[in-house]
């Protein structure tokens, strides 16, 4: 039965005398050090000198210090770069700082899970990963409220490990909305999965088929923009609000049945197939092992498939149409 835990689990206290370092002032990282300074939490954070991140965090009031500065004063090291930077991050700032007693924070298990970061056995390891990107952990905080999140403690050598990861997702507010305990096998394994078979991989190429099959059958782009991805917020949006049963009671009759019967026949056993290959892939560290590889060689794929996707005519239809709708700015 899933576990979950609230404001009243959380004892803030337990920061008190801590010093909490955040490395890598990013949107997740930003969000999280406002709402740690705020919860009374003393906070430093690191950013590389002259990028936008950096001049943030100075607006933002803190003293910017580099990565093996934050990693020796601190006694909890939140890492916040994006995965593949982390282990880099972690051998030539971080491991020579940590002690017994110390704690690391992620809020992604990747590096872990997929070994690229083994941190020494006397220092508690545990992830707080709240749903939501920072601005909007930022934005609930000052509201009052906030952002659900996921706990996982993966070496508890303390014993405490549980109870100083719940006192910092109160300090970014997590407990006032719920904290849902898992593990870091878990967690990094389903966001994977999702992120490639249906919120970004599955996504896209779903709405980019549906363009190409539109325009090749001699309608408008411009139309088929419309239909296959412009509308498609009002869809996600519907669903996040109420569910799918609540979407589907929000858009017409005629959208509605054509979701029932047709759908079905889009995600088939067949593609099914395919995302239990992809889930496999990812449970047996293929990808894992794949994107690594890809960044140590220099990202040649990444950037010949990233610059292919650039180019597909639905991005120039989108420019132009987007120009139409002040909206979006």
């Amino acid at each position: 039965m899933v576990k979950i835990y609230y404001d009243k689990d959380a004892d803030l206290d337990i920061l008190k005398d801590k010093v909490v370092g955040i490395i890598g002032y990013g949107i997740q990282g930003r969000g999280q050090s406002l709402c740690i300074r705020e919860s009374s939490v003393k906070v430093i954070v690191s950013e590389l000198e002259g990028t936008k991140n950096y001049e943030q965090a100075k607006q933002d009031g803190f003293e910017v210090y580099q990565a093996d500065e934050v990693a020796k004063q601190a006694d909890i090291i939140q890492i916040l770069t994006q995965d593949h930077v982390q282990a880099e991050v972690y051998k030539k700032s971080i491991k020579r700082h940590l002690r017994k007693g110390k704690a690391l924070c992620f809020s992604h298990g990747f590096n872990i899970h997929f070994r690229q970061i083994k941190p020494p056995k006397d220092i508690d390891v545990f992830m707080v990963a709240p749903k939501g990107p920072g601005a909007l952990v930022l934005e609930m905080y000052k509201q009052g409220k906030g952002v659900p999140a996921l706990v996982a403690v993966y070496q508890d050598a303390t014993g405490s490990a549980l109870k100083l990861a719940l006192a910092y997702a109160k300090a970014i507010g997590a407990t006032r909305a719920g904290v849902i305990e898992t593990t870091f096998k878990e967690e990094t394994e389903t966001d994977l999965f999702g992120e490639q078979a249906v919120l970004c991989g599955g996504a896209t190429a779903l709405i980019q088929a549906g363009f190409d099959i539109l325009v090749e059958a001699g309608y408008q782009p411009e139309i088929a923009y419309f239909e296959v991805l412009h509308e498609l917020k009002l869809i996600t949006d519907l669903i996040q609000q109420k569910g799918i049963s609540g979407m589907r009671r929000n858009v017409s009759n005629t959208a509605c049945y054509g979701d029932l019967t047709r759908g079905p026949r889009i995600i088939n056993d067949k593609v099914k197939k395919v995302m239990r290959k992809i889930l496999k892939e990812i449970q047996t560290g293929k990808f894992a092992r794949e994107w690594i590889k890809e960044n140590k060689t220099g990202r040649q794929k990444f950037n010949e498939l990233l610059k292919k996707g650039d180019e597909h005519p639905i991005e120039d239809v989108g420019k132009k149409l987007r120009e139409m709708m002040p909206w979006m700015k």
